[in-house]
């Protein structure tokens, strides 16, 4: 398991960004399961539907794609990289999610070759999934990052 802590050493990302909790389970280059609790005080709430407050989409793929993040950087700490997205394909939402919900993020290795990982990813809220799809990232040496 990967606590948050963790995952701030990990990932770039920070407050409002982080879109992982934790990583329940990793098998390194293969696949891990993370979880995103949605609570009513995410930013993006305030101005996604108000009165019917719904998890916007690009929301959901942002937290897949930190997940498949995280799983291609565990057996890269050393290297120093940053996981970019760097294309979503097939990816479709089937149901909406709320404020309470937890989204079960899990995430499969497609393929990886060079400096570029392909994952894909399922989303679940009470086992029902929410979003499917698949994620490309760039693995770029944090050294070129400006």
């Amino acid at each position: 398991m990967i606590q948050i802590r963790e995952i701030l050493n990990i990932l770039p990302h920070r407050y409002p960004f982080v879109m992982v909790d934790r990583i329940l389970e990793i098998e390194e280059d293969k696949r891990a399961v993370g979880i995103k609790n949605v609570t009513i005080n995410e930013p993006f709430f305030q101005g996604h539907f108000p009165g019917l407050p719904t998890m916007p989409g690009v929301m959901i793929a942002e937290s897949m794609a930190q997940v498949g993040g995280i799983m291609l950087m565990t057996s890269r700490k050393e290297e120093k990289l940053v996981p970019y997205l760097a294309g979503i394909q097939k990816l479709r939402f089937k149901k909406p999610v709320y404020p309470g919900d937890t989204l079960y993020i899990e995430v499969e290795l497609i393929g990886k070759k060079g400096g570029m990982g392909k994952v894909s990813g399922t989303a679940k809220v009470d086992d029902e999934i929410v979003a499917v799809g698949e994620m490309l990232f760039a693995l770029v040496p944090e050294s070129e990052v400006k």
